[in-house]
């Protein structure tokens, strides 16, 4: 039978942007629902495209603050002095170009909550800024003398390793502190691989609806090779494919033909639940072994044949022990 996105339908979430029914994520919403109701400051860790952002927005949405502002601003989408100003506000005069005053972000988040995404990447300038409205929740802007006041909730997000920055002093140790009051790992899509079929059902109907199209099921081989692939981009990789398919899609159910080649191939490899997991490990070692064999051991071309990238290959190689 092919799968069918109909019982993702009727999944009704405290938080409905944050999708799944595997024990991670139930307690990601365990804690989400101890921590959206309080002031406390969140960070948010886990790799990207796991879908901090969404995290941080179902926390605003079931908090006290909902009815107030939530701004966003990614850290890393902006050189340093642009940024500061992006958070600040500046006065007019402050630096060449700045032709009027302006607002700042933590300004216009007043009474709401402020999500930095990428807090790694702050300088330590930046930092010692960010430290001071953490502790004082008083600022000034570029080129003023006057002080503000702000009452903003503060959310994180990084896909850094923020103590190993700290112990190579390239983040501060108190911002560090101040930041990590409440912190909450959002997992990877490969740690949660029962989620697939809701989350695959979301991006349909959303993409469905976006295009005029109704698709109604997923082929059984594409959800096959939806749970063997590992998705290295996450959740922002699975709805691309899935906003990709729906496009080439010409019918009710979405075929393997309608997947990205790299993605067709997991199909056909044999999963963990045709054989024991040594025995799996031993099919994946083995297949490798003879692909390398047919190409004299050139692995872009192995790889082409094998439907895998050239880092996951050289992965593959190393863990198997394989000598080429």
């Amino acid at each position: 039978m092919p799968w069918s996105g109909e019982a993702g339908d009727k999944l009704a979430f405290h938080f409905p942007g944050v999708i799944g029914i595997s024990p991670s994520i139930q307690e990601l919403l365990r804690l989400l629902e101890l921590v959206a109701p309080t002031d406390t400051t969140v960070l948010l860790l886990g790799e990207t495209g796991t879908g901090k952002e969404l995290v941080a927005r179902a926390i605003h949405d079931n908090s006290p603050r909902r009815h107030e502002p939530l701004v966003v601003v990614n850290c890393a989408a902006l050189p340093e002095t642009l940024l500061e100003s992006e958070l600040f506000g500046h006065e007019k005069g402050a630096y060449t170009g700045a032709a009027v005053r302006r607002k700042g972000r933590f300004l216009l988040g007043h009474r709401g909550t402020m999500f930095l995404d990428e807090v790694g990447e702050l300088t330590l300038p930046t930092q010692a800024k960010i430290l001071r409205v953490l502790q004082t929740q008083e600022f000034e802007p570029l080129g003023s003398s006057r002080t503000l006041a702000v009452d903003v909730r503060i959310i994180t997000a990084t896909n850094r390793d923020l103590e190993k920055a700290v112990r190579e002093r390239s983040f501060r140790e108190d911002l560090f502190y101040r930041l990590n009051v409440f912190s909450l790992t959002v997992p990877p899509l490969r740690e949660r691989r029962e989620d697939l079929p809701l989350l695959a059902a979301h991006f349909l109907k959303r993409y469905g609806e976006k295009n005029r199209k109704e698709i109604k099921t997923l082929a059984p081989e594409v959800m096959r090779s939806f749970q063997r692939y590992d998705w290295p981009g996450n959740i922002r990789e699975l709805e691309n494919v899935l906003e990709r398919g729906v496009i080439l899609c010409q019918s009710d159910t979405l075929t393997l033909k309608e997947l990205p080649q790299a993605l067709q191939s997991y199909a056909f490899w044999p999963g963990p639940e045709e054989a024991g997991e040594p025995e799996w490990t031993d099919l994946q070692r083995e297949l490798i072994s003879r692909t390398l064999q047919k190409v004299a051991g050139d692995r872009r071309q192995a790889g082409d044949i094998l439907g895998i990238s050239q880092d996951e290959l050289d992965s593959k190689i190393r863990a198997y022990g394989l000598d080429y």
